[in-house]
């Protein structure tokens, strides 16, 4: 090989690295949306990276198409193996949640973010098949192709339409539309939180769904805070046990929506996000795990 062809082989790297930063933002939502966890999407783009550069990709006339399905081959995998290895319950687990400080821009969180994908979608998302989320995030998400997702699962187009049919109505049937008035979302949480340090049982109440859901996932450290509670008077109870605390708490976004930040001596120990549909909280996501809000960088 010349010295020539070798200058050519790097500028055409260069290229095709320009080319793959630029659909990295996309990648990145594709892959956070498959695996719910933000170090694994990070991870499923950087192998997405790695298959392209040792490709030729001469004859590819849709690159961007191209590599949206590598990622969802890669996320396919590590879904298929998550799955076989999984010991803790699946009903409590959160996803990774996308916190924002409020009134802070962050660009990367919001081209994650676009098309919001709030944190309850997530929490249903989880309990599809692998090659059910797949087929569902890719059509319904990204508007691919059941022609394109069909290799990727190894079943026919119509089949794989039939994937993406089941996972729509799981989703469709467990996620309400929230608010979308940051706002009066903002108004909603507000009113939880004093009502639930100043032990305000009809405060409470008056914000709460009948059939509220609070979840807890207090991870490995804090197993013992792990729980799942249904019903607005039972939530009450729980929440009325803020008020035996010195917690302070403090205004974030959590994927898009408003959340908070709870803490302890200035030490977070809590965030918590809300899904409010017409005034009313109907679930509450509390991750608690000390060693999950500290790869997260909630302090």
């Amino acid at each position: 090989m010349t010295e020539k062809d070798l200058d050519r082989k790097d500028l055409d790297q260069d290229a095709l690295a320009a080319r793959f930063e630029a659909d990295r933002g996309h990648l990145r939502a594709v892959a956070y949306r498959m695996l719910g966890s933000l170090s694994e999407a990070e991870d499923a783009v950087q192998e997405a990276w790695f298959r392209l550069s040792r490709s030729d990709v001469s004859e590819v006339h849709n690159l961007s198409g191209w590599l949206t399905t590598v990622v969802g081959r890669v996320c396919l995998d590590l879904l298929r193996s998550r799955a076989a290895r999984r010991e803790d319950p699946l009903e409590h687990y959160i996803p990774d949640p996308v916190v924002r400080e409020e009134g802070a821009a962050d660009p990367e969180q919001e081209a994650l973010l676009a098309d919001s994908v709030g944190l309850a979608l997530l929490v249903v998302l989880e309990t599809l098949a692998p090659a059910e989320r797949l087929a569902f995030v890719l059509h319904d998400m990204f508007a691919v192709s059941f022609d394109e997702i069909a290799p990727i699962v190894d079943r026919t187009p119509a089949a794989t339409r039939q994937l993406a049919s089941r996972a729509r109505r799981r989703v469709q049937g467990a996620t309400p539309a929230p608010a979308p008035d940051a706002a009066k979302q903002r108004e909603v949480v507000n009113a939880f939180l004093a009502a639930s340090q100043a032990g305000d049982f009809e405060g409470l109440l008056a914000v709460l769904d009948p059939d509220v859901l609070l979840r807890v996932d207090g991870g490995v450290l804090t197993a013992a805070a792990t729980k799942l509670i249904r019903g607005a008077e039972a939530v009450t109870a729980q929440a009325l046990t803020f008020s035996k605390f010195r917690h302070s708490a403090r205004p974030v976004t959590v994927n898009g929506a408003a959340g908070l930040v709870s803490l302890t001596n200035g030490v977070p120990v809590g965030l918590m996000a809300f899904t409010i549909v017409e005034d009313r909280i109907v679930t509450i996501d509390i991750v608690a795990d000390p060693e999950r809000l500290a790869a997260l960088g909630v302090h």
